[in-house]
């Protein structure tokens, strides 16, 4: 598999690290495959969601093992409650757990920020992209959910935002990665959709190229990628993972791949 993360395998696990992240020695983080859990059927085998018809018992098992591949704890994972929109939670000691082990009360939350260590930022992928964010300097992290719904609110730039507002990052310093998802070679959608993206970009035929039949292709990577660009983050700490979920369906969940029936995988990432 090509592409510009790191991928490791541990035990029967088999899951994906950014190099610029790896560097810094600040944070423990991953991004999944759907290699090396117990799930069955359409969520095998490492099934990271508790909504998609899974055994809540398979699904903890598959935490465990990846908290244990990563040498943290899954009682300090806070899991976020995605909607495909664009509200921003931040998290402290107290959402320990939530989502996970403990009942929780982030709902409708797509992304997350901390700046406490040792707490373990979660969001759920199978298609849609994660953005990964690190301020090396303040030691903010975060993570963003961006379908194509999200990408048109921006909502990368929101969560930079925030940061700024909250804990006085600047742009310049921030690492950023767009983790696997599906990419441009496989994306098809109409053309409301590609309209609604030329209300939202000045320059939509870079994202949105037109195959004919009102039909186009969406590149959800490179749309991500210039609304990092246009908060402030260098193109140069910008890594593309370049991983599409849909070509690599085999060892990836992809919701279009399996027609709506499959599991998650999880972005995961804190402070060290």
């Amino acid at each position: 598999m090509k592409g510009n993360l790191t991928i490791h395998q541990k035990n029967d696990l088999i899951y994906f690290t950014i190099p610029s992240f790896d560097q810094t020695g600040l944070v423990q983080h991953c991004f999944t495959s759907r290699i090396g859990g117990v799930s069955k059927g359409s969520n095998y085998a490492l099934n990271l969601s508790f909504k998609t018809g899974d055994d809540r018992e398979n699904v903890l098992e598959n935490y465990r093992r990846v908290c244990d591949a990563l040498e943290i704890s899954v009682y300090d994972l806070v899991l976020s409650d995605q909607v495909h929109g664009d509200r921003i939670k931040v998290v402290t000691e107290e959402d320990r757990g939530k989502g996970i082990v403990v009942d929780s009360d982030v709902r409708e939350i797509d992304a997350l920020i901390t700046n406490r260590r040792n707490i373990g930022l979660v969001t759920l992928y199978a298609d849609c992209v994660p953005i990964f964010l690190l301020d090396p300097k303040q030691k903010v992290i975060a993570l963003a959910h961006a379908g194509w719904k999200g990408t048109m609110l921006k909502i990368g730039a929101k969560v930079v935002g925030k940061m700024m507002e909250q804990f006085q990052t600047n742009p310049k310093d921030c690492l950023a990665a767009i983790g696997p998802s599906i990419g441009k070679c496989c994306y098809e959608v109409d053309q409301q959709v590609a309209e609604k993206f030329n209300e939202k970009f000045t320059n939509p035929s870079k994202f949105a190229i037109s195959k004919g039949d009102n039909k186009y292709m969406l590149d959800l990577w490179q749309a991500n990628k210039s609304i990092l660009e246009e908060i402030g983050i260098l193109e140069r700490n910008i890594t593309v993972g370049e991983i599409c979920t849909q070509c690599n369906d085999e060892i990836l969940f992809s919701y279009r791949a399996d027609q709506g029936r499959t599991g998650r995988m999880a972005a995961i990432l804190q402070l060290k």
